[in-house]
């Protein structure tokens, strides 16, 4: 990578304050006196029929490896195939090819956590060969293709012009190529990485595409399958564990040597990856019922499965344990507040919560009602318990940036709820703007920024708190793609607004579809931005841009209802993931 790490010395002088209000249990320490308010009561209502994220599925966790003399085998078993593996890929790195295959394998089961060095050392070596004179000569698309979507996907600032070499004076790319599938295949997942400007991939994409569809009649249903399956979900705006069964069903037909000792390492990290995720599931679940929300606010949704796959999803290598559960419980708060702001308090209600939040006042809290006191108690607890575990774990205090996101956030949500209180009709582009920060996705990565203590210092605190591209562009993915929904979110009462409605309205356009195409391209262009993020110089770590990716990933996932309300690709990752003790070959990923 084209990033470095420094040690958290090395940003010992940046605020370094023992944080000061903090439950010495540990634990929220409020008590609660009153009950809720007749609005509330009245107001509760049965949040959730996506049945997969029911938090009585919890119920169904249990250690799927046994007694613990088992567990202590399988992870000896699985540190020698690890310290094999490693000496494999090493040898293997040094064939150009096969190099570029092997990452490719890696990363498409989500275990490349484990060989980030050897990654780095083939892939620096892969870069030298992209620069080379001898390379200006080289014609095979499917080794270009992956080259380049290998490099750039990890920081690497290779130029899209290394595909002029397939293309036409006109800029078309020549029809020579068309029977060559697995190029096309990776010449259309190069494409994805695409940053604004790049008109030869733009033009990649839709040729491959076209190529791709048009072959499907004449290939057997193995190789329509991987054709298929690459089309709907490209590596790069995917998440890598949801499609892995995509990948055996590409590689595993071949004669590469390393393909057994690679088959038996996947199966085992899964099923230690598995139970550790069911571990932090459990204890997630606790946290949430001794919080005692769910009875202290009767509207407050009862989803800490659904809460800590975001978290999951964010924090993908298997170390990072405690940064999965501590996330999960800010992302709980975003969908308590929206609830808050959307469906359950009056305006005046929501204009002093917002005005508390922003000056963190405890004080002033006894002018709310009690749902809104307790919302903002346990709000502060945690806020001060994350920033105390940070503080511990990296040697520096972020309560200011945690408390100023919140505010933030806050804001957002009073300025939509002003607009339907009086009926406004903001601007298409007014509405996105605020609703970049009403996503929820700032406080997530402001959480995330600090939970993985990389690259912190005075001018990535200043910069993380003010929204960047990195930022904003993921957000707008998760805004757009959530106003394309055709379902309100889980049966809420609560309406506000979509970029759908308000694009049509501001342009006089009649036609939906041609309102939701217009939206589509807009996510492109924002998938665009990000991919300029990613490989740009910017003093964000590898890893904090790893996440931001793989939220922009999980969108699809979270917000593409079915006519029935459901999220039936979110409870096909969910089961086969979390609660399917099958192998990754059979499709457990």
């Amino acid at each position: 990578m084209a990033f470095c790490f420094p040690a958290v010395s090395s940003v010992s002088s940046y605020n370094l304050n023992v944080p000061g209000k903090f439950s010495k249990t540990g634990k929220p320490n409020l008590i609660v006196r009153g009950s809720l308010s007749n609005n509330c009561e009245k107001q509760s209502v049965a949040l959730d029929k996506d049945t997969v994220l029911k938090s009585n599925l919890v119920k169904q966790l249990k250690h799927p490896m046994g007694h613990p003399s088992v567990i202590e085998d399988i992870h000896v078993e699985h540190v020698r195939k690890l310290k094999a593996f490693k000496h494999m890929i090493g040898k293997i790195g040094e064939d150009s090819f096969e190099g570029l295959v092997i990452i490719d394998a890696v990363q498409r089961l989500g275990i490349d956590y484990h060989f980030q060095n050897e990654i780095q050392q083939i892939l620096r070596r892969q870069y030298v060969i992209s620069t080379s004179d001898s390379f200006q000569h080289h014609h095979c698309l499917q080794e270009i293709s992956l080259r380049f979507r290998l490099l750039r996907q990890e920081g690497f600032n290779v130029p899209c012009d290394v595909f002029n070499r397939f293309t036409n004076e006109d800029g078309k790319f020549n029809q020579r190529v068309k029977e060559d599938i697995n190029g096309l295949l990776d010449l259309y997942e190069a494409s994805q990485l695409c940053v604004e400007g790049e008109d030869v991939l733009d033009e990649a994409r839709q040729f491959s595409s076209k190529l791709l569809n048009d072959s499907l009649t004449n290939l057997d249903d193995y190789q329509a399958e991987i054709v298929r399956n690459t089309l709907l979900y490209p590596y790069h705006r995917t998440l890598a564990r949801f499609v892995a069964k995509n990948f055996f069903l590409r590689y595993f037909q071949g004669e590469n040597r390393w393909i057994n000792v690679f088959q038996d390492l996947a199966k085992m990290d899964f099923s230690l990856v598995q139970s550790l995720h069911q571990s932090e599931i459990v204890q997630i679940s606790k946290w949430w019922k001794d919080l005692a929300l769910a009875k202290k606010l009767k509207f407050a949704r009862d989803q800490p499965l659904k809460w800590y796959i975001w978290s999951m999803v964010c924090f993908t290598d298997a170390n990072m344990s405690w940064q999965r559960i501590e996330l999960t419980k800010p992302i709980c708060f975003i969908y308590i507040i929206d609830d808050i702001f959307d469906v359950y308090g009056t305006l005046d209600e929501l204009t002093i919560f917002t005005e508390i939040v922003k000056r963190w006042d405890h004080e002033a809290i006894n002018q709310l009602p009690d749902y809104m006191k307790i919302c903002f108690q346990i709000l502060d607890n945690v806020t001060n318990e994350i920033s105390y575990k940070v503080y511990k774990e990296q040697g520096f205090n972020p309560v200011h940036s945690l408390r100023k996101v919140w505010s933030s956030l806050c804001n957002a949500f009073l300025v939509e709820a002003k607009w339907f209180a009086d009926g406004s009709m903001p601007k298409a582009e007014e509405y996105l703007k605020n609703g970049i920060i009403s996503s929820g996705i700032h406080v997530v990565l402001v959480h995330v920024f600090f939970l993985l203590g990389q690259n912190v210092t005075k001018e990535t605190v200043q910069l993380i708190d003010n929204n960047p591209g990195i930022i904003s562009s993921t957000a707008t993915i998760l805004r757009l793609w959530d106003d394309l929904g055709s379902a309100e979110d889980e049966n809420q009462g609560g309406k506000d607004g979509s970029y759908v409605y308000y694009y049509m309205r501001e342009h006089q356009v009649f036609d939906l579809k041609a309102a939701e195409k217009h939206t589509m391209d807009k996510i492109s262009d924002a998938w665009m931005c990000l991919n300029k993020e990613c490989v740009s110089s910017n003093p964000f770590s590898s890893s904090f841009i790893r996440v931001s990716l793989n939220l922009a990933r999980m969108v699809p996932l979270i917000y593409s209802y079915d006519n029935n309300q459901r999220l039936l690709s979110l409870e096909k990752f969910i089961k086969s993931f979390l609660f399917e003790n099958e192998e990754p070959t059979q499709g457990v990923y």
